[in-house]
């Protein structure tokens, strides 16, 4: 860039991604309602009024919301939540710093096909799409995302209606019901972000999908068994996307850059979440190994010094990662996964206000 000037926050991104030269670091914030409410009374700001946190976090970011206008699909139960559209069914688990909705009761747990096929799920034309013309109107600098991780995820989500280790089980029988049950959800997701990404025509700043395929020490599931059943359904979401020249994030947990060179021959341009703590994961190592080929986004663990160092602790950890991944451009923050409920509140203002600062390059 030969004039250095202030970017907005959709030029940084976009730039970011394509590893260019960016002013500072583009800044993203996840987190659980127990510290995300605790952040806003300390900005003295409403209990929902998510956009003035931003605000207040200078976060580049914002995901575009398709709001769901069709009918109740799967009706409410006693002491559990469950989502109206898809029938996920979740109860309530208390722990020491709040509590979580954690998954129960698998209402697909038999996969059996007949009952795989008629389970009710919504169709792409239940969405109102003109909602995400207005988003785009009120945040005309930002970077705007569509998906999450949620976005293309087979592993996971599956797992909410039919529990881990059926899927587990499945994934390695092949079993029908199961790639039934995958491929019913992909093919909804896919006709809806095509219709997201028609509505918007070039707004649209990237694309964010998502599959764990680690744990802390290595691998979920073998290269093969990716290549066979998740690679081939995944490169649909990248295909889409690169037709509309909108690039493609892509989420994973844990130990997974063993995938990262099947990421670069399917056209991903970057990959999140990069936690430190996990094998083969490390800044150093990512940036050294992959840097020339991928942008990354995460990185900042929500397991160390945000939970129980000082202030002094975080700002260094900040400063060391920083350092590391900063070096040739290509580096977006974020924490590894949504900042929790333990998250000391004076390390997590400390973090937000020296991130502009500490994270420019000019």
């Amino acid at each position: 860039m030969s004039k250095r000037v202030t970017l907005s926050s959709r030029e940084r991104v976009v730039r970011a991604l394509y590893r260019q030269p960016v002013d500072r670091v583009p800044i993203n914030y996840l987190a659980n309602a127990g510290i995300d409410s605790r952040l806003k009374a300390s900005f003295k700001l409403a209990p929902h009024d998510d956009e003035a946190l931003l605000q207040a976090l200078e976060v580049d970011f914002r995901e575009l919301q398709l709001p769901y206008i069709g009918k109740i699909l799967h009706q409410p139960k006693v002491d559990r939540k469950v989502d109206s559209q898809w029938g996920i069914v979740c109860r309530w688990v208390e722990h020491e710093h709040g509590g979580y909705w954690d998954y129960c009761d698998f209402p697909l747990q038999e996969l059996a096909l007949e009952q795989v096929e008629s389970w009710p799920i919504p169709s792409p034309d239940d969405y109102d799409y003109n909602a995400l013309k207005e988003q785009a109107r009120g945040w005309k600098d930002l970077a705007l995302y569509f998906g999450n991780p949620g976005l293309g995820d087979i592993l996971n989500t599956t797992g909410m209606l039919c529990s881990m280790e059926s899927v587990y089980i499945a994934l390695a029988e092949e079993n029908e019901a199961w790639l039934r049950l995958v491929d019913r959800r992909l093919e909804f997701q896919l006709g809806q972000m095509e219709r997201s990404l028609e509505t918007l025509q070039g707004r649209v700043d990237f694309i964010w999908m998502g599959e764990d395929l680690g744990t802390q020490l290595g691998p979920l599931i073998s290269k093969e068994m990716f290549r066979k059943v998740i690679r081939p359904r995944h490169q649909k979401f990248i295909d889409l996307a690169s037709s509309y020249n909108v690039p493609v994030m892509v989420h994973s947990c844990g130990s997974s850059s063993w995938a990262f060179d099947d990421f670069i021959e399917m056209g991903i341009v970057a990959v999140d979440t990069l936690q430190p703590e996990a094998a083969l994961m490390q800044p150093a190592y990512l940036k050294a190994k992959f840097g020339n080929h991928l942008a990354f986004h995460g990185g900042f663990s929500t397991a160390q010094s945000i939970v129980s160092g000082s202030t002094e602790d975080l700002l260094k950890e900040l400063k060391e990662l920083l350092e590391i991944m900063m070096e040739n451009g290509g580096y977006l923050f974020s924490p590894t996964h949504l900042l929790q409920d333990n998250s000391r509140l004076e390390n997590v203002l400390a973090l937000y206000r020296a991130l502009p600062q500490m994270g420019r390059y000019w």
